[in-house]
C-alpha cells in the first residue's frame, strides 16, 4: 500500500470513524483504524463491536485529486496515536506507505514517522445487511428527535434495555420513546412514503445515538436508515454507521401516560425555566434536587426550594391559563430542566391528575412531543 492523500480529507474521515473506538477494549485490533486502499479511493473503518463506522474518501472530488494511489493494500493503525499525529503534521499532503510486517511510514514535509501496523485480516468483518427496505429521514429532524428524547435514557447498566431509545414505525409514524422509570420522553413524526415499512422494539443505545448526531452534517442531508434483525445501518453522505440493536423487550410505556387530568396550566416556557433554574441552585446543595410547585390564589404558581445551610428561594409566576383543582407537589428540578431545554415553543402546557400522579409536559406548538416526570413524595 502506497498513497498520497489530502490531510483535510483524511482528518475528517478519522474524526468520523474514531467515534467507534473504545479506549477500554481488551482486543488490540479494536484499538485501531483499518485502511483499505483501492484505486477509486480509501475506506477507513473502526469498530468496538457495538458500533462500527466506515468512511470513504474518493480518489477524486470536484475535478481535484484527493488521493493518489501508487499501490493498493490494507493495514490497521493504532488509533490513539494516529488520530493525534495527523492533526499535527505540517503539510496539506501526506504520504503513507506500508512495508513488510505492516510497518507503516508516514511522511509530511520534513516529518518522517514509522508506525507498527496490524494485520487487517484480524479486523472484524462489518455486519451484512440487506438494503432492500430503506427509511429516509432529514438529518436535522433526526438530530432533533435524538436530542428531544435521549436525555431520558437510564444510565444504570443494570437494566440495559432502558439505556437506549426505542424506535417504532407504523402507518408512516416514526416514534422515539426513552425512559429511566422516573421520567419519559416521546417524539413522533409523520414520514410520507413509509406506509409500507413497519418495525417495533428497535432499541438503540443513547450513547450511540449521541455519537450519530455528531456525524450528521448541519445542512439538511437525508439520512438513509436500514433496520435488520439485530443491526441498524445509518448512511450519511460517505459515512456508514452500524449500530447493534439492544437485546430485550422495551416496557409498554403507553400505560403510564394519563388520558385525562384534574389540573391544567398554560405558562411561559422561559419564565418557568429560569425560575426552576434558580430554585435548582439551592436544591442541588441538598443533593436532592427537590423543588416544590403549588398553585396560588389569583391564578399563579409558586416555585420554591430550600437548603438547611444556605436558606430558601421562593418566587411566583403568572399563568396564561389555569383550570381544575389547586395543587401542591414536589419534583426533581434537574429532570424538569432537562425537559425545558429541549422545548422550543414560547409556552407549554403542564397537566396533573393528582399529587402523586405523573406530571405531563407538552409544548404548545408541537403536538408530537410529550414528556412525563414522576413527582416526589415529601413530608411537607
Amino acid at each position: 500500500m502506497k498513497i498520497s492523500i489530502s490531510k483535510s480529507h483524511l482528518s475528517d474521515a478519522i474524526q468520523h470513524v474514531s467515534k467507534a473506538i473504545s479506549s477500554r477494549t481488551t482486543i488490540p485490533i479494536l484499538g485501531g483504524i483499518k485502511f483499505d486502499v483501492a484505486y477509486h479511493g480509501v475506506t477507513l473503518t473502526a469498530s468496538d463491536t457495538d458500533i462500527s463506522i466506515q468512511s470513504f474518501i474518493p480518489a477524486e472530488e470536484g475535478n481535484k485529486m484527493v488521493v493518489t494511489v501508487e499501490k493498493v493494500g490494507s493495514v490497521v493503525l493504532p488509533a490513539k496515536f494516529f488520530v493525534e499525529i495527523i492533526k499535527k503534521l505540517p503539510t496539506a499532503e501526506i504520504e503513507m506507505e506500508v512495508g513488510s510486517g505492516f510497518q507503516t511510514f508516514i511522511r509530511a514535509g520534513a516529518t518522517d514517522i514509522q508506525l507498527v501496523g496490524l494485520d487487517p485480516e484480524e479486523f472484524p468483518v462489518l455486519p451484512s445487511i440487506e438494503e432492500n427496505r430503506i427509511l429516509s429521514v432529514p438529518g436535522d429532524l433526526l438530530r432533533h428527535m435524538i436530542r428531544q428524547t435521549g436525555f431520558s435514557i437510564s444510565t444504570q447498566e443494570t437494566t440495559p434495555i432502558l439505556t437506549g431509545v426505542m424506535w417504532s414505525l407504523k402507518e408512516g409514524q416514526l416514534k422515539f420513546v426513552a425512559t429511566d422509570r422516573h421520567r419519559l420522553a416521546t417524539r413522533t413524526v409523520r414520514l410520507e412514503g413509509t406506509e409500507d415499512l413497519e418495525f417495533n422494539n428497535v432499541v438503540i443505545s443513547g450513547k450511540t445515538l449521541s455519537e450519530l448526531s455528531k456525524i450528521i452534517p448541519d445542512q439538511n442531508t437525508l439520512v438513509d436508515i436500514v433496520v435488520a434483525d439485530n443491526q441498524v445501518l445509518f448512511k450519511v453522505d460517505r459515512v456508514l454507521f452500524y449500530s447493534r440493536i439492544l437485546d430485550g423487550l422495551y416496557p409498554d410505556t403507553s400505560k403510564i401516560i394519563p388520558s385525562s387530568h384534574k389540573t391544567r396550566l398554560l405558562l411561559d416556557t422561559k419564565k418557568l425555566s429560569e425560575s426552576i433554574d434558580r430554585a435548582y441552585l439551592l436544591s442541588r446543595e441538598e443533593k436532592t434536587n427537590i423543588v416544590r410547585m403549588q398553585t396560588i390564589e389569583g391564578g399563579g404558581i409558586e416555585i420554591s426550594s430550600s437548603s438547611t445551610e444556605l436558606g430558601r428561594v421562593k418566587e411566583e409566576i403568572e399563568l396564561a391559563e389555569f383550570e381544575g383543582e389547586q395543587l401542591r407537589l414536589s419534583f426533581n428540578s434537574k429532570y424538569m430542566l432537562d425537559v425545558l431545554k429541549v422545548i422550543e415553543s414560547e409556552q407549554l402546557i403542564i397537566r396533573f391528575t393528582g399529587v402523586m400522579s405523573p406530571i405531563i409536559i407538552e409544548p404548545t406548538d408541537d403536538s408530537n412531543s410529550l414528556y412525563i416526570i414522576l413527582p416526589y413524595r415529601t413530608t411537607n
